[in-house]
């Protein structure tokens, strides 16, 4: 069975790369530092994701029961008639060292940081990884200096290719 291949992927579904992104994480917050993180999944989860429908844009992580989960994650139900159900907004669990567990919660609570997933990526063995970032939120005066930066980088950016 041949199956082609577009833009590193097979008949749409993604084997390694990007499955999810939370773009506004970058844009609201300031990311002081990121680890990865493995994530326990059910298959049509796996399933699902790997068509890339997954949503991060209200996506937090937290503690639970000396765990750390990730909630409200929205992973659709996989609609390939698989018997098994999901439900799409679970709290689904993160794996990390336990060292990697005491320094997150520790920055958490000490210094009032805030633990966001910033994507959702397999890994070259396949496997779901999640990004996390440590991060502060930003003020509005941060915000409106980012917006600022972007833009005076796209107008230089335009500026140079109409000189050449």
């Amino acid at each position: 069975m041949a199956e082609a291949k577009k833009g590193g992927r097979k008949s749409g579904l993604i084997s390694h790369g990007i499955a999810a992104q939370n773009r506004k994480a970058r844009f609201d917050y300031t990311i002081k530092s990121t680890v990865e993180a493995g994530l326990v999944l059910k298959g049509p989860e796996v399933k699902s994701l790997r068509h890339g429908r997954a949503t991060l844009s209200e996506a937090w992580a937290g503690e639970r029961e000396g765990e750390i989960f990730l909630f409200n994650a929205y992973i659709p139900e996989y609609q390939g008639g698989v018997l098994s159900r999901f439900e799409p907004r679970a709290p689904r669990k993160l794996l990390l060292h336990r060292k990697q567990m005491r320094e997150l919660l520790g920055a958490v609570t000490r210094q009032g940081a805030t633990l966001v997933p910033l994507q959702i990526h397999f890994n070259e063995r396949g496997r779901a990884k999640v990004l996390l970032g440590l991060a502060e939120g930003r003020k509005q005066a941060d915000k409106r200096a980012a917006i600022a930066a972007r833009d005076w980088q796209r107008d230089k950016a335009r500026l140079m290719r109409a000189k050449g």
